[in-house]
């Protein structure tokens, strides 16, 4: 059966099972199914399993193995993937090509959650550890995290976590944080021949736009972090205007800021209010009010933690040589690490193959990653 296969047929079958997260792409299966696959599976290798649902169909799966007493490990992934819109190989069909996996999650995150599925096996069939093993296999980290912060909520705790992200195998115990602000500029409507009425909530925009610069000037002035550097902002999106002849009345800027720890978690936003402020002190008719969107924390946990030793010193049994780096991506970790659970980032696949159109996997780093994280296992729940 499946379930007793290596970890590259494990990744195949949760490839092969659509899980496209309904809130990135509509009609989106979303977690449900793939979720009660690996749910049978790890009942199949005696954990006790419970289903946490978000919202209806998603699913996330909470599974534990308790042998004796002793600390407590969670292996997190998420279920959920991007769309498939523009995918220019087929997303579903997980074909194994020149010693690659093709399709959609492939790389972002399903070879991880298949390395940590194996390993999570192997380390009960062994029966040398000992406290408590917690596979927590997530909804939604796609989209806004709805599947973690419900887990969370349902009373999900551990000494130490590892993320299955994908890292290219290296070990990730910082990651960037990210904050989306929406900045709205009003206006006056009026006809392209009246000046004297219109005010142009665009070209205010623009000024906005074009002192952005100074923002940034101040970011990149600041000591960058030893694994992530510095943070960075850009405009993501803007509308506004209704037709050529017609002054706009209204134009919105959705901003990206990416964090490093150790920021304040206000200063993105108060970095933009004080340029707004600016503005409107020089140009009478300037209106503009900014928001916080959406805001995720970025953490990290110590180099010389023992979860990021205990993890090093597997890879080292298993021939790789431990690389610490940063992870420019927000992920999980951060919620985990915002819960008082350490969590590291490490697993198979290089970030710039995740949500790609020919998204892909190099098969032997799953098989890799299992090895490492079996190891792991016995060293951190000694």
């Amino acid at each position: 059966m499946i379930h007793d296969s290596d970890p590259v047929a494990l990744a195949r079958a949760l490839i092969a099972t659509p899980s496209v997260n309904p809130r990135i792409e509509a009609g989106g299966a979303g977690e449900a199914a793939v979720a009660s696959l690996a749910a049978e599976w790890l009942a199949a290798w005696g954990f006790a399993t419970d289903r946490v649902d978000a919202e209806p169909g998603r699913t996330s799966i909470i599974a534990r193995y308790r042998r004796g007493g002793g600390p407590r490990l969670i292996l997190n992934g998420h279920l959920d993937t991007v769309g498939v819109a523009g995918m220019t190989v087929p997303p579903f069909d997980a074909e194994l090509r020149d010693g690659r996996i093709y399709g959609r999650g492939a790389c972002d995150m399903k070879a991880g959650v298949a390395a940590l599925l194996a390993a999570a096996r192997d380390a009960v069939r062994a029966g040398r550890f000992r406290g408590e093993l917690i596979v927590a296999l997530v909804a939604d980290e796609e989209h806004a995290s709805l599947g973690l912060e419900a887990a969370l909520e349902a009373g999900l705790e551990g000494d130490g976590a590892v993320v299955c992200e994908p890292t290219s195998l290296a070990i990730m115990p910082a990651h960037k944080g990210f904050a989306w602000i929406d900045v709205r500029f009003r206006g006056r409507a009026a006809h392209g021949s009246r000046p004297d009425r219109g005010i142009d909530a665009i070209r205010h925009a623009g000024h906005f736009l074009a002192r952005l610069d100074r923002i940034e000037r101040r970011i990149v002035d600041r000591p960058a972090h030893p694994l992530l550097g510095h943070g960075s902002l850009h405009a993501g999106t803007i509308e506004g205007g209704s037709a050529p002849s017609v002054y706009p009345d209204a134009c919105r800027v959705i901003l990206e800021r990416r964090t490093i720890p150790g920021e304040p978690h206000d200063a993105p936003l108060a970095e933009v209010e004080a340029l707004l402020d600016e503005l409107r002190g020089e140009i009478p008719s300037f209106d503009a009010q900014a928001s916080l969107d959406l805001l995720r924390p970025a953490t990290e946990v110590p180099g010389d933690a023992p979860i990021v030793r205990e993890l090093a010193e597997a890879a080292r049994e298993t021939g790789i040589a431990p690389e610490l780096r940063g992870m420019t991506a927000w992920v999980d970790a951060a919620l985990l690490n915002e819960a008082g659970i350490p969590a590291i980032c490490f697993g198979p696949g290089r970030i710039e193959d995740a949500h790609s159109a020919d998204e892909s996997v190099d098969a032997a780093e799953i098989g890799t990653a299992r090895d490492v994280l079996f190891r792991f296992i016995h060293r951190f729940l000694r």
